[in-house]
């Protein structure tokens, strides 16, 4: 049994401050709407220092003591598409959009008021709950199913 497979390496991070979340409106097609930064790990870097200069290339901001909270899956072909979830309270800097996107700071009890990317809710779940560390797509009967664990 083979226990390598091809994996793509991402990070996403909700940044918050106070009950505000900083949001990208996403133009791209292929994932459009409001999401949370990130973007791919680069080869030799840490998981880590990906996260922070995605926030300051995608944001503008800086954050510091960003904090694991979770993994996004879903399979593609040849192998597993992977996302480091993190949080960040602490940042400096000013907010500035970036070619994925426009940055909004969206108050929480406003999300239902933008248009949100199709699994942000389970996502922010993943994200904010102590009780949750994984966001899964399975394939079930030819329909994708999200799991939370």
């Amino acid at each position: 049994m083979k226990r390598t497979e091809n994996v793509e390496l991402t990070v996403m991070c909700l940044i918050r401050n106070g009950d505000e979340y900083l949001l990208q409106d996403r133009i791209k097609k292929d994932y459009r709407g409001f999401t949370l930064p990130g973007g791919h790990v680069e080869p030799g870097e840490s998981i880590v220092e990906a996260v922070v200069r995605e926030m300051k290339e995608e944001t503008g901001l800086t954050i510091r003591n960003p904090k694991l909270c979770g993994v996004k899956q879903f399979p593609i072909e040849g192998g597993r598409y992977l996302v480091f979830l993190f949080t960040a309270d602490e940042f400096g800097g000013e907010v500035c959009s970036s070619e994925e996107g426009s940055m909004h700071w969206v108050r929480k009890e406003d999300l239902a008021k933008v248009n949100l990317v199709n699994d942000f809710r389970e996502l922010l779940q993943v994200m904010t709950e102590d009780s949750l560390n994984e966001f899964q797509y399975v394939l079930e009967e030819n329909q994708w199913k999200i799991v939370l664990r």
